[in-house]
């Protein structure tokens, strides 16, 4: 795929998935948090855009030599967005949704189709280094990303880490690993994305085609929500409070989530009682970006750039 047009995919997924409205306990276009607003979200979104743009390229330049696929530099990528990001606002908006997107551009990079698209990027996370680990937990570092890698061994807030990461030639797909029993961001990237591609993609196609692009937001959200109980909640709260919400969210799907009067009014609801309960499901705001960013990739072929 063109990585100018992959670029902008990455920019256009950003500020749809925090326009959402209301998308429950996230900022959106009528709700701030006290440390950061909208309109950072709308910032950091279009900072990455050169980035993502950047990575699509070297996608392309490697895409007939697997073998030196883990000199793509995927961490540091990472790490220039994220600090590009850093120099546009002035908390963590982004470190999820970049994650994700970047394995996404590079392999986007390569590949002809979407079909195509989710095998490279297993491929590409698998040929990452220990360096790309490095640059991840600088990046998460700069991001202030409160709790992740957060573990007994190769913390992200331990000088050793470092060392031990290259030492013992650990890459970013193993660090990642050894999270994903209980990060489920951690989980999507060293398994193919299947929140993203399985659940996502095709809900927020789906729905597009028949209600538009907020309402497809907004549905893929609450479904990832219901599905997924978050990562971010779990971490600051408990798996249990995680769990909760996620049954909330399916209480509110039933009714036909944002589909129907009594769903959104349920969902209105909902999302002022997360706020009022400081529980953001900032993990689910990550997956629905990257599944927005699938669905406007699966229309190169339309346009045919």
């Amino acid at each position: 795929m063109d990585p100018v047009f992959v670029g902008k995919c990455a920019q256009i997924a950003s500020v749809l998935e925090v326009s959402g409205h209301p998308k429950p306990g996230n900022v959106h276009r009528t709700q701030d948090f006290s440390d950061m607003a909208f309109e950072d979200f709308l910032l950091s979104g279009i900072a990455i855009g050169d980035i993502m743009e950047k990575t699509a390229l070297k996608g392309f330049d490697l895409r007939k030599t697997p073998e030196k696929w883990g000199k793509i530099g995927l961490g540091n990528l990472v790490l220039e967005a994220v600090t590009e990001t850093d120099r546009w606002v002035a908390n963590n908006t982004n470190l999820g949704i970049v994650m994700l997107l970047t394995p996404i551009c590079a392999a986007a990079g390569m590949a002809h189709d979407v079909k195509d698209l989710r095998n490279k990027i297993g491929q590409i996370m698998k040929a990452t280094t220990p360096e790309d680990a490095v640059d991840l937990y600088q990046a998460i570092n700069i991001a202030d990303a409160g709790g992740m890698g957060e573990q007994e061994e190769l913390d992200v807030g331990s000088d050793s880490s470092t060392h031990k990461l290259l030492d013992e030639n650990i890459n970013m797909f193993r660090v990642l690993e050894m999270s994903s029993e209980w990060d489920c961001l951690s989980h999507e990237l060293t398994h193919q994305m299947p929140v993203t591609f399985d659940l996502g993609f095709p809900l927020f196609t789906k729905i597009k085609t028949k209600h538009g692009i907020n309402v497809a937001t907004v549905q893929t959200f609450l479904t990832i929500l219901s599905k997924v109980p978050d990562t971010l909640i779990s971490r600051k709260y408990g798996e249990k409070k995680a769990k909760e919400v996620s049954f909330h969210a399916k209480s509110v799907l039933e009714k036909g989530g944002i589909l129907t009067d009594k769903g959104k009014k349920l969902l209105e609801q909902f999302d002022q009682k997360l706020i009022e309960n400081d529980l953001n499901p900032g993990t689910t705001a990550d997956f629905t970006a990257s599944s927005i960013m699938i669905a406007y990739l699966d229309n190169y072929k339309e346009h045919n750039i």
